[in-house]
């Protein structure tokens, strides 16, 4: 089996490429409905929190495509990066991108409306 690494992506490069327009990643968020609510992001994403893991789980491919690159987000970039792992470990043919401090880190780098936590 090939091995497979998930990629790093850093706040500030996230927000490069949200300004040009070639590249339109697909943003998935993990956090739970109450982190979401006190610190959203700044840009759509479909919201799979890990806790009902097991409710969405079964059809996700049906949700992600294939044609665009997806970039996970959490609050600081480790339950997210195992969850590109785990994406990447099913070999669906995905080009996964972890953001890297996750969204504390788009607080402090990109956009400082976003509250901490």
């Amino acid at each position: 089996m090939k091995s497979k690494f998930l990629n790093q992506l850093g706040p500030k490069d996230l927000k490069v490429w949200f300004e040009q327009e070639s590249l339109n990643p697909f943003l998935i968020d993990v956090r739970e409905a109450d982190e979401i609510s006190f610190a959203p992001f700044t840009y759509e994403v479909l919201h799979l929190p890990l806790s009902r893991f097991s409710e969405w789980s079964i059809n996700l491919t049906e949700k992600l495509p294939l044609d665009q690159d997806i970039v996970v987000i959490c609050h600081s970039g480790i339950r997210s990066a195992n969850f590109g792992d785990w994406i990447l470990s099913q070999e669906w043919g995905y080009k996964v991108w972890n953001l890297t401090g996750g969204i504390d880190a788009w607080s402090l780098f990109v956009d400082s409306n976003i509250p901490r936590y």
